[in-house]
């Protein structure tokens, strides 16, 4: 089944921005010809592997490379020891700040290893075998120490410690005591004990859920050349050059001018080709060679050395009347951090309970580190923990006071001037016309025949991002425009910034030419990610649009021999004001640039802070073995408001992968880990990721309602629609076989063994 609608609610029709042109990097992309990171070749360039710790915990006692050193073809061998120390202070690095010492330590392993899989040296030879042969002549000497797996143990009192200097932050106060949790933020509003007593109805539930990566296609991938003249310049795939400039610069000790960082094309991200593994090491055994240097990690790295997302324990407590008001929430949330602090935690609390207007609420987000990988952001980061225990609870309490889940929620929605619980108020946004959409669609109310089979619904939300983006332009004298950008593309935002710029000027999206580039040739670009490249990226582009266009009047005056103010610019032509005969095209004033002052250009940088937040839902329908415990998805709806929809068609292909994503974390997708902290499942074999085969077609309806805070009406899209998946195909498993699912993934033995429980 394909099905796509629009609901358009006070947006304007513009001539690009919402038509459907094909990519301009299409071409590269489908004959293979774009270039990657594990594809750069230059002369002299030699191999690298990284050795790491076979053990989750262990104390790193000597490292001896001697041997590895004399071995055939190997040129170069670094250790935690070829960094240079690493001060315990917090660095900005562009998305976001952390503890200087804990990024260098995640890239090299100082005195402990902290996971399976840490990287504790390199080497640079002649060939990638040859340096993997030398990786096993490296003598570490570990003292191994009992591993902490999960947020729960890590709280205990008399836990292991992964750090003795880690004190809890609460409330801007130093716990007396070392701990293993780093923060405990805290957000408040009413009297939660007061509303909870106004309940006629209360449910409790406890929520666990496993560790899962963000399952990118093209592994992590480095190249760096330390030049003799002490530049530095790093090929590598990444969704934001700039953080990789900075972090290497900080990291490595030395000035960012000294640093050019090259951003290949990227073969998937989500949220986790924003950190730094690689580059660092790459460019110190450039540095001792002089010769470039390439790594490339294999699948089994990818998985057990980079970032996942957090694993997480949530107990969650709601109250409502028998009309369907909630009179009280109450959250607390522990995500796992990995082996340093920083989990997604911050962002958990900021959505559990975002959907609704809730006069009472209390939320507890920990901070925990655990011996597994350092996380990462994936698509709406911490947002889907808190999303499914926040919407079981709901459809539960429905359940019990009998009344319809959409109903319910419509009653309790989020709407302009609403404050979340963690301080902010709402502008303008969508979430009651989502719903509308969401309870009008065919889906919802379509007969759904067969045993074991039910339905369920779900809404979540990310608050999106704005940061900052730069953009270049310049007039070509043939009538084109080449735009010049700093953003990554990574779900086509090279045509949807090229849109909003071909907008404003009044020519075709095929006549601008983007070109992402390295942080030598465009101003400062933060990372692709949090939903802000088209919004923000976009906006730098129809702001450098702008002055195109006032300079472009400015040529037509000198053409004409008139005021600026006699000449108007709409639709791509320019026109005498009193003049009509007086007319020119934009292809046809391009061709005078030369004649009239010579070529236009023009820059913009831009902050912007209009962001407006995302809502959607899902309607799902499944089919539950209960002999297996197997679950088929059968149906899948998705509806989101996307402000406006500059690309429709990336639009819901955003919507799509995101639902995808969301079906494999809510049915298959963990880390599998044995007592010792060892990963058993490091390869997409055995890390079981949905395939066309197990999803059917995901149908989309965009919505639209303007976010005043953009150009366009435009909010970011990219990362919601991972939200609503996992609590509602919970609760489509509740109303096909009856049980409550309170354990990610629910896979087929989880979802046998609730079966046994309730018999």
């Amino acid at each position: 089944m394909d099905s796509s609608s629009n609901v358009v609610l006070s947006t304007q029709e513009y001539n690009v921005v919402g038509t459907r042109p094909i990519r301009h990097d299409g071409t590269d992309k489908v004959t293979g010809r774009a270039p990657y990171g594990a594809d750069f070749e230059m002369a002299g360039l030699l191999h690298g592997k990284v050795l790491r710790s076979p053990h989750a915990h262990a104390r790193v006692k000597s490292i001896d490379v001697s041997k590895a050193l004399a071995h055939p073809g190997v040129k170069a061998v670094v250790t935690a020891k070829d960094l240079p120390y690493a001060p315990d202070k917090i660095a900005d690095f562009g998305e976001s700040a952390a503890n200087l010492k804990y990024v260098s330590n995640n890239i090299l392993a100082l005195d402990k290893a902290l996971y399976k899989g840490h990287a504790v040296a390199a080497v640079a030879a002649t060939s990638p075998h040859e340096a993997e042969e030398a990786l096993a002549l490296i003598d570490v000497e570990y003292e191994v120490l009992p591993p902490v797996l999960n947020t729960q143990d890590a709280m205990k009192d008399d836990a292991t410690l992964l750090h003795n200097d880690l004190f809890t932050s609460f409330l801007g106060e130093k716990s007396d005591k070392a701990s293993n949790v780093a923060n405990h933020l805290r957000f408040q509003v009413g009297d939660v004990e007061k509303g909870f007593q106004e309940a006629d109805v209360v449910v409790e539930r406890e929520y666990h859920m496993a560790t899962v990566h963000q399952g990118y296609i093209e592994p992590h991938n480095a190249t760096a050349l330390w030049n003799s003249d002490g530049k530095l310049t790093i090929w590598c795939s990444t969704q934001g050059s700039f953080v990789v400039r900075s972090t290497v610069a900080e990291v490595l000790r030395i000035p960012e001018s000294s640093i050019k960082v090259v951003p290949m094309e990227i073969g998937g991200g989500f949220g986790g080709k924003i950190p730094v593994y690689l580059e660092p090491l790459a460019a110190l055994l450039s540095r001792k060679t002089a010769r470039p240097v390439k790594l490339v990690m294999s699948r089994a790295e990818v998985f057990e050395s980079t970032g996942p997302t957090s694993g997480s324990y949530v107990k969650l407590k709601m109250g409502a009347t028998k009309d369907g008001r909630i009179t009280a929430a109450q959250a607390h949330m522990a995500y796992e951090a990995g082996a340093y602090p920083g989990s997604l935690i911050g962002a958990g609390t900021m959505c559990v309970f975002a959907p609704y207007e809730i006069e009472n609420g209390l939320i507890d987000g920990y901070d925990v580190v655990v011996n597994k990988p350092k996380t990462a952001a994936y698509r709406a980061p911490g947002a889907p923990n808190a999303a499914f225990s926040a919407e079981t609870v709901i459809d539960e309490i429905c359940e019990k006071i009998g009344m319809d889940p959409i109903e319910f929620r419509l009653r309790n929605a989020a709407k302009e001037g609403t404050r979340r619980i963690d301080g902010p108020v709402f502008p303008r946004i969508g979430f009651m016309e989502v719903l509308e959409a969401t309870k009008n669609h065919p889906h919802y109310s379509a007969p759904l025949e067969g045993p074991n089979r039910g339905r369920g619904m779900a809404t979540g939300f990310w608050f999106n991002v704005g940061l900052q983006s730069s953009c270049n332009m310049s007039v070509n004298t043939d009538g084109t425009v080449t735009l010049v950008e700093g953003s990554t593309d990574i779900g086509g935002t090279r045509v949807a910034v090229a849109m909003q710029a071909a907008e404003v000027l009044g020519i075709s999206a095929e006549d601008v030419h983007p070109s992402v580039v390295d942080t030598d040739s465009v101003g400062y670009t933060n990372v692709t990610g949090g939903s802000r490249t088209a919004f923000a990226t976009g906006w730098a582009a129809y702001e450098a649009a702008q002055e195109v266009k006032r300079k472009l009047i400015e040529r037509a005056a000198i053409v004409w021999e008139a005021s600026i103010d006699d000449v108007e610019y709409d639709g791509g032509v320019l026109t005498h004001k009193s003049d009509p005969e007086l007319r020119m095209t934009f292809k046809e004033l391009a061709g005078k640039l030369l004649q009239t002052g010579g070529p236009i250009s023009a820059s913009s940088n831009v902050e912007p802070s209009g962001v407006g937040g995302a809502f959607a839902t899902a309607i799902v329908d499944v089919e539950v073995d209960p002999d297996t415990g197997k679950v088929d998805v059968l149906r899948y709806t998705t509806v989101q408001d996307a402000g406006k929809a500059i690309h429709p068609s990336y639009v819901e292909g955003q919507m799509q992968g995101g639902a995808v994503q969301g079906i494999g974390w809510a049915l298959n997708e963990e880390y599998f880990y044995n007592d010792k902290g060892e990963m058993a499942n490091s390869s997409f074999l055995d890390y079981r990721m949905p395939t066309s085969l197990d999803v059917p077609m995901i149908d989309t309806v965009i919505v639209e309602v303007a976010n005043p805070g953009h150009p366009y009406g435009a909010r970011g899209v990219g990362e919601v629609p991972i939200v609503p998946p996992l609590p509602a195909i919970a609760n489509a498993i509740h109303d096909a076989i009856g049980v409550r699912m309170g354990e990610l993934p629910m896979s087929p033995g989880k979802i046998l063994e609730t079966l046994w429980e309730g018999e």
